[in-house]
């Protein structure tokens, strides 16, 4: 086992399958030594684990765990381009949607979800630039929906 799959032991995180596209898209794409993901849908086993607009459908607390569910689709995605999430050395950038009740305006704190798994995971590896903006729907109706930049070697 590699250092980063007993971190992931440690953390009792298994990475799934990489989600299926839901349209006309890969998951993810290498630039130079870059891996760019396309959005990742907190889905599980292939289903959306919840569909509506966080503030009305779904709470921030389950919307910042959802956000978590993000990361690990994310993982998949550039595990499946790079063969060893090994390879990553650095967590560039996240970008985080959040479906929002128009009265909902806590959107960092629900991405904070993914940034905070990303740091235990990778340590100072995993500290990013970030955006979290507030939409009025997503694909699928899901919740959230995040997008990640992953340096590799």
């Amino acid at each position: 086992m590699s250092a980063l799959d007993d971190r992931l032991a440690e953390l009792g995180i298994s990475i799934p399958s990489v989600a299926k596209p839901v349209a006309a898209y890969v998951p993810a794409v290498i630039v130079g030594n870059l891996v760019y993901t396309s959005g990742q849908l907190p889905s599980v086993e292939g289903k959306l684990a919840f569909t509506g607009k966080v503030g009305a459908d779904v709470d921030a607390d389950t919307a910042k765990d959802l956000a978590r569910t993000c990361v690990l689709n994310g993982l998949a995605a550039a595990k499946n381009v790079l063969g060893s999430l090994d390879r990553i050395t650095r967590v560039v950038k996240v970008v985080g949607f959040v479906a929002s009740d128009p009265s909902f305006t806590g959107q960092p704190g629900v991405i904070n979800g993914a940034s905070e798994l990303l740091g235990e995971i990778f340590g100072d590896a995993g500290i990013h630039a970030r955006s979290a903006v507030g939409v009025a729907v997503l694909p699928l109706d899901a919740p959230v929906e995040i997008e990640f930049l992953f340096e590799f070697a």
